[in-house]
């Protein structure tokens, strides 16, 4: 063969590649609404950086006449690239060949880019649109959906990782995303769950649509399982190169600085009266975090969840910081299950990567009720106190009103660590609300007294002496009561003082946080 033969044959063989299951197939994934996996690393990565490996490999499965259907790549794209001038490595699942559905040497493809994630210290990934394990191959199949289970585990904590679903992702395939850090779903095009409408109907005779059981909207309100879910592909994969920016490569390096416009030190006035004077009217405490943050900007996660609290990423004097704020707008801020094992998580992903943590708080104590009680909200809120008592970061606190009984404890307080600690003069910081505790301590005169201003009176002197931020103060455990509008220039300086703070925990393998 001559070397233009040869030159001809290596075109031959990329043209096959890179058209995976064929023209008819790539008009279905279209007409579904859906991007093949090239088009959608072309939409995620900057132009012109993807550099693919293992573009070649083939299944080596013999059985139920697959020895006759080899197509380049094997169903999956792997490789890497940029984003934002910054290396990643990617991984895009091809709908178009077998359904997508993963092979041994489709999950050799991701687990070779995964090893070379964890020894270069770069973010992995993960486009998801599979079929999921490949029938024909069996166990090998399952093996390879370990092997990549083990490789998100030791990579957990040491790479960001994440996990956009762009078509289906059921069975085994949904442990993958879950382990990740982050992941992202499509409205009505994408859907994760362990057994799909079929088999449940079969087994507990419930009638559900894929969409209803797993879809987007799904996962990212009832169940928590997607922290983005998005109308568009494009969006999607908007909203990861977004993320990114607030992320360091590796859980060695702090994350990328980006020079601002907004002085450290500007004042927001309108934030001496965004905290109503009545202690039970909500407000949207978002109104603050924005007013904080440079630029006013706000990137939230998993802003349908758990909406009585809020987190996500912002900048304070260019630095990336993750927030963590509840929110009195919805059950007047209460922590409940959901809302604790939402924070925790992401205060554990903000300690992993060394982005420092700010906690806004207002929050009258844990929801009541024997659903929460049943459900185990002892464990789950022990969970977010683990999580912030764990935390090594920089901790920075900001009590904007009610911090009330353990919730205090839990919120990032000075008695677990909390570096610098701030208060609005609107602050209550005390075991429980005035109301709770004069109808405790004085349980025998109210049952015996024919004053009708006995309990108001006690109510208000209980007001006047221990639901303001002053106690507190007094014994060190809010560091400063600052006027509101000076929220920013104290954080920034709090920041710019703690940058080179390092703290560590007892040496041991690792704790037993209680799941």
């Amino acid at each position: 063969m001559s070397p233009d033969e040869r030159l001809e044959e290596l075109r031959r063989r990329n043209r096959a590649a890179e058209l995976g299951g064929g023209e008819e197939r790539i008009r279905r994934q279209h007409k579904a609404g859906k991007k093949t996996a090239r088009e959608r690393l072309e939409l995620l990565l900057d132009p012109g950086s993807f550099l693919e490996l293992d573009r070649f490999v083939v299944h080596q499965t013999h059985d139920f006449g697959m020895a006759e259907q080899r197509i380049p790549g094997d169903g999956v794209v792997t490789g890497s690239g940029r984003i934002h001038g910054r290396p990643v490595f990617v991984f895009a699942q091809d709908f178009t060949v077998f359904g997508g559905s993963l092979s041994e040497t489709y999950a050799r493809k991701i687990c070779k880019i995964m090893d070379l994630a964890m020894k270069t210290g770069v973010p992995v990934i993960g486009l998801n649109d599979s079929g999921g394990a490949r029938i024909q191959e069996g166990v090998a199949s399952l093996g390879g959906y370990a092997d990549i289970f083990l490789r998100n585990t030791l990579a957990s904590g040491v790479v960001p990782q994440i996990s956009a679903i762009m078509g289906p992702c059921a069975g085994g395939a949904v442990y993958s995303p879950a382990i990740t850090d982050f992941v992202f779903m499509v409205k009505n095009t994408s859907y994760m769950f362990v057994t799909g409408p079929d088999v449940i109907k079969a087994v507990t005779h419930e009638s559900v649509s894929a969409e209803d059981l797993g879809g987007a909207t799904t996962h990212g309100t009832t169940s928590g399982v997607a922290h983005f879910a998005s109308d568009s592909e494009e969006e999607c994969l908007a909203l990861i190169r977004e993320l990114l920016t607030f992320l360091p490569q590796n859980n060695t390096e702090d994350p990328p600085l980006r020079p601002t416009q907004d002085p450290a030190e500007r004042r927001d006035e309108s934030l001496q009266s965004i905290v109503p004077g009545q202690p039970n009217k909500p407000y949207d405490m978002k109104e603050i975090v924005r007013a904080v943050l440079d630029d006013r900007y706000f990137f939230e996660v998993q802003a349908t969840f758990a909406p009585n609290i809020v987190v996500g990423f912002g900048r304070l004097g260019g630095r990336p910081v993750g927030i963590v704020a509840n929110q009195p707008a919805h059950l007047a801020g209460c922590l409940d299950i959901a809302a604790s094992v939402k924070a925790a998580r992401f205060v554990r992903f903000c300690d992993c990567f060394n982005v420092p943590l700010v906690t806004f708080v207002d929050v009258p104590g844990f929801l009541p009720g024997t659903a929460q009680e049943f459900g185990g909200i002892i464990k789950h809120g022990a969970k977010l106190l683990y999580a912030y008592c764990e935390a090594t970061v920089p901790k920075l606190t900001v009590i904007t009103r009610k911090a009330y009984g353990g919730a205090y404890d839990v919120m990032a307080s000075k008695h677990i660590r909390g570096d610098a600690n701030f208060a609005f003069p609107t602050a209550e910081i005390a075991v429980m609300g005035p109301e709770g505790a004069v109808n405790i301590l004085y349980k025998r005169e109210l049952q015996t007294t024919a004053d009708p201003g006995f309990s108001e009176a006690r109510i208000r002197e209980y007001r006047e002496k221990f639901a303001n931020p002053y106690v507190a103060a007094e014994r060190g455990y809010v560091d400063e009561v600052i006027e509101p509008r000076d929220t920013r220039a104290r954080l920034c300086a709090a920041l710019a003082i703690l940058k080179t703070k390092r703290d560590a925990n007892p040496p041991r393998k690792h704790g037993n946080i209680p799941l």
